[in-house]
């Protein structure tokens, strides 16, 4: 497949012989890869997507991050995100494939999920090494759904949205204890808000104030606040989240950088390469001839 522009898929296109349907798929990880040999090139989902890892080696990249594979870990992803691997030895686990819609009509709160930690859409946030004690009740939980994915039973997808659900919760509990700092509730619901912001506006506001502005705190604040909850200013998260998207649109070949930078909303192609170099440490045309 040409590599001039990042395919994405549904889950459909990855349903392993389920009905088209489906808005959920658990497999074994090994034979996922049976089926779908080709899809170690870089792609998108258009839905979650989660691996968790009992066995093998090699990497992973998730959004231009490379990760080394180990046993006891999983990765998250949210939909959009940029991923591939490659894998060393014999890779075994569970994937898991799941779609917004498989819980909203299970749960009242549509953003229920997107408040899990691993949901963030940071890359290194995705990937979680589950303490020995927790490997095993995820493990459990996995074999339980494999059951469940059949729908021999009545009440089937119920329980296997509770399955997952209970999965969420005890990947998040064992994540957040390896946390000595526990921050209180209110600041996650800031720090998600504001993520959930930047994602939506980052192509026309690159200015903390116009952020600070849509949360009623002040830019001061929101710049302390950003340093102490990631170590970085609220000015440094937008100016990644451009970066991000500037790396996805590098991929495609048809793109041309000028058109690239117009879409960002630089004030031109010599302005977009100097940041793109500031940051990235390569110019635009380096980056995509390094991934070509």
């Amino acid at each position: 497949m040409s590599k001039a522009f990042i395919p994405t898929y549904d889950i459909c296109s990855l349903a392993m012989g389920r009905p088209a349907s489906e808005d959920i798929l658990v497999a074994r990880f090994s034979a996922y890869l049976a089926v779908h040999k080709d899809i170690h090139f870089p792609h998108r989902h258009s839905f979650y997507h989660l691996v968790f890892f009992t066995a093998g080696g090699g990497s992973h990249t998730i959004d231009f991050e490379r990760f080394p594979v180990k046993p006891g870990q999983l990765y998250f992803m949210i939909p959009g995100q940029v991923h591939s691997w490659f894998f060393s030895g014999k890779t075994e686990g569970y994937v898991m494939n799941v779609s917004a819609d498989f819980f909203n009509a299970f749960l009242q709160d549509a953003e229920y999920v997107e408040r899990f930690p691993f949901f963030s859409g940071v890359s290194a946030e995705g990937v979680v090494q589950l303490p020995k004690a927790t490997a095993p009740v995820v493990t459990q939980l996995f074999e339980e759904m494999l059951k469940e994915i059949r729908g021999e039973q009545v009440y089937s997808q119920d329980l296997l949205r509770l399955k997952v659900l209970e999965m969420f919760i005890q990947v998040s509990r064992a994540s957040r204890q390896k946390h000595a700092k526990q921050e209180p509730p209110h600041n996650y619901v800031l720090l998600r808000n504001f993520r959930k912001l930047v994602d939506q506006h980052y192509m026309q506001l690159h200015l903390p104030k116009d952020y600070a502005a849509r949360l009623y705190v002040t830019p001061n604040y929101l710049n302390a606040f950003c340093r102490h909850m990631l170590g970085k200013s609220a000015g440094e998260i937008i100016r990644d989240r451009v970066l991000l998207e500037a790396k996805r649109l590098l991929i495609n070949a048809d793109m041309s950088i000028a058109s690239i930078a117009y879409q960002l909303s630089f004030e031109d192609n010599s302005y977009f390469t100097k940041f793109f170099k500031k940051y990235a440490g390569v110019t635009p045309e380096e980056f995509r001839k390094n991934i070509s």
